[in-house]
C-alpha cells in the first residue's frame, strides 16, 4: 500500500488545494490517470498518479490546503487488503467551503460520445479517469480496441488514437475549429495577486541563485518561412504549420545535442535530463504566466508537434493542464513576438538551466555577399546558467538553432 503526495508542481509551490476529486474508494487507476484536480497559485492542475492500484481512502477533503508531500490518498497496489484499523478515519470529501471555485469541464473543444466500457460479467474494464481522458482528448472509446488485460483501454491507446486523427481519416477524434473551443479560464483578484506573487518569488529566486549570462543572435528566417508557406498550400486548414513549430521543434532539436544546457540544478551538481521536455510559456488572458512541458518534443514531427501545442496552449488557458506537464520540463522557451516585442531576455525557471527566447519575426535590412536586401528575420535569445554552461557552448547551441532552420525541410 502507498500514498498518493500532493506534488510540487514547479520550483515556486509550497502547498495546494484539492477541489476536486475524480475518484472514490474501491476504484482501479492505472499509472497517469488523474485522480485529483488541485489549485495551486498559478492554475488548477489535474494530478496524475505513478502507479496502479485500486482507491483506498480519500485523506483530503476538497477545500483543504496541504504542503507538498501531504499524503492525498492511499492506494492499495494488486493482492494488498485495505487495512481496517491503520490510520484513523477521515472526513469524506465534501463541498465545504472551498477556497476557489471548481473549473468547470471545457464546453464545445471536442465531440465525442463515451461509454463505459464493461466485460461480460459487467465489470468495467478501464477507470473512469481513462474515460475523462478520452472525453478530453475526444476520442470514442466505442471505436478503440484496448490492448490491457482483458481487452481494457489503457492511456497509451487513447493518446495513440489521439495523435493518429490528423493522418487518419475516420479516426475516433474530431478537434473542432478554434473558435468552437473553451474560452480561459477566469481567475478572481485574490487568485491573480496570488500568481504575480509565485512569479515574483520564482523570478526573484533565479535572479539572486543563478549565474546567468545573456546571448542573442538574429536568424534569418526567409527559408524556413519560403518552405513554411508552401508546405501550407498542400495541407487541410487544420493540419498548417505556424512559424513557432518551427522554432521549437529546432529548440528541441539542439538541447539534444547540448545535454548541458538541458535538465536541473539540484543538490549543487547538475542533472542531466534523459529527454527534451519543452517547456512553452503560455500568457493567460487573464494575466500571469504559466510553462508547461511538451514531452519529447525532439522525437515529434511537425504535425504532431503542432497538434501538441495547439493542445496545450488551449488546456492551459481552460484550467486542464496535467501534473506532470507541471513538473518536468527540462528546457523553457519564451516568445512575444505576437506581442510586437523584438527581443525578450528572459531569467531562467529553477532548478533548469537555460531559457530560449524569440521576439517578433520582422523584415530587416541583411547583407549577403556584399549587397543589402530585406530578408525576414528573427532575434533568437539564450539565458544560459554559468553553474553547468559557457558563454562558448552557448554560443554554438543558438547558432545550430541558426543552421537547423535554414533547412526546414529537415526538421
Amino acid at each position: 500500500m502507498g500514498d498518493l503526495l500532493m506534488p510540487s508542481l514547479g520550483a515556486d509551490m509550497e502547498a495546494g488545494t484539492v477541489i476536486e476529486w475524480l475518484v472514490k474508494p474501491g476504484d482501479i487507476v492505472h499509472k497517469g490517470d488523474v485522480v485529483a484536480v488541485v489549485d495551486t497559485d498559478k492554475a488548477n492542475i489535474d494530478i496524475e498518479t505513478f502507479e496502479g492500484g485500486t482507491v483506498g481512502e480519500l485523506l483530503v477533503p476538497l477545500g483543504r490546503r496541504v504542503a507538498v508531500g501531504t499524503p492525498l490518498a492511499t492506494l492499495l497496489t494488486v493482492g494488498t487488503a485495505e487495512p481496517s484499523a491503520a490510520r484513523p478515519a477521515s472526513p469524506p470529501p465534501v463541498a465545504g467551503p472551498a477556497t476557489v471555485e471548481v473549473t468547470p469541464e471545457p464546453a464545445g473543444q471536442i465531440e465525442v460520445t463515451p461509454r463505459p466500457a464493461t466485460a461480460p460479467g459487467g465489470a468495467e474494464l478501464h477507470s473512469p479517469l481513462l474515460r475523462r481522458l478520452a472525453h478530453h482528448l475526444g476520442v470514442d472509446l466505442d471505436a478503440l480496441q484496448g490492448t490491457g488485460p482483458g481487452g481494457a483501454v489503457t492511456r497509451d491507446d487513447i493518446e495513440r488514437a489521439a495523435a493518429a486523427a490528423p493522418a487518419e481519416p475516420g479516426a475516433a477524434v474530431r478537434v473542432l475549429p478554434p473558435e468552437e473551443t473553451a474560452p480561459s479560464v477566469v481567475r478572481g483578484p485574490d487568485q491573480q495577486l496570488a500568481m504575480r506573487r509565485a512569479i515574483a518569488n520564482l523570478m526573484s529566486r533565479s535572479a539572486r541563485e543563478i549565474p546567468h549570462y545573456h546571448l542573442a543572435t538574429r536568424i534569418d528566417m526567409s527559408a524556413a518561412l519560403t518552405w513554411l508557406e508552401r508546405t501550407n498550400l498542400e495541407r487541410p486548414v487544420h493540419q498548417r504549420l505556424l512559424p513557432a513549430v518551427l522554432l521549437l521543434k529546432a529548440v528541441a532539436l539542439t538541447a539534444k545535442r547540448y545535454p548541458e544546457l538541458n535538465g536541473f540544478w539540484v543538490d549543487s551538481a547538475f542533472r542531466p535530463a534523459d529527454a527534451v521536455h519543452l517547456g512553452v510559456a503560455v500568457s493567460l488572458r487573464g494575466g500571469g504566466l504559466i510553462a508547461p512541458a511538451i514531452h519529447d518534443a525532439d522525437g515529434m514531427d511537425l504535425t504532431t508537434l503542432m497538434h501538441a501545442l495547439r493542445d496545450l496552449v488551449e488546456r492551459t488557458r481552460s484550467g486542464h493542464l496535467r501534473s506532470s506537464e507541471m513538473s518536468d520540463p527540462t528546457l523553457t522557451v519564451t516568445s512575444l513576438g505576437d506581442q510586437g516585442v523584438e527581443l525578450v531576455h528572459g531569467l531562467i525557471y529553477p532548478p533548469q538551466v537555460a531559457l530560449v527566447g524569440f521576439g517578433r519575426i520582422l523584415e530587416r535590412p541583411w547583407a549577403t555577399g556584399g549587397m543589402i536586401g530585406a530578408r525576414t528575420i528573427v532575434t533568437a535569445t539564450l539565458a544560459g546558467d554559468h553553474r553547468a554552461s559557457d558563454g562558448m557552448r552557448g554560443a554554438r547551441f543558438l547558432d545550430t538553432i541558426d543552421h537547423l532552420l535554414q533547412e526546414p525541410a529537415a526538421l
